[in-house]
């Protein structure tokens, strides 16, 4: 059986270039809905290139926090993949 941990980081593993998710909708699809600020703890400590965590954003739609995994911030990598404008 899979650890939350894991269910979330295949969540957003599979998030399409182009899309995003909110913590909220990544910890109801890794079945535990309550659990956004775990999620939120998760991508910060998220050291894997494969895991896009730059595609996760707040509720509200404001960017929230990036752990820089990839160099650019936040906003620029969801520019480049057209996720906004």
């Amino acid at each position: 059986m899979k650890t939350f941990t894991e269910k979330v980081l295949d969540v957003v593993h599979n998030i399409p270039k182009g899309e995003i998710m909110t913590y909220k909708e990544v910890a109801k699809k890794a079945g535990s809905p309550n659990a956004s600020r775990a999620v939120g703890s998760i991508m910060a400590k998220n050291n894997d290139l494969k895991i896009p965590c730059h595609r996760v954003i707040r509720s509200d739609g404001k960017l929230g926090p990036y752990n820089g995994l990839r160099g650019d911030s936040k906003e620029s990598l969801l520019k480049k993949e057209g996720a906004i404008n």
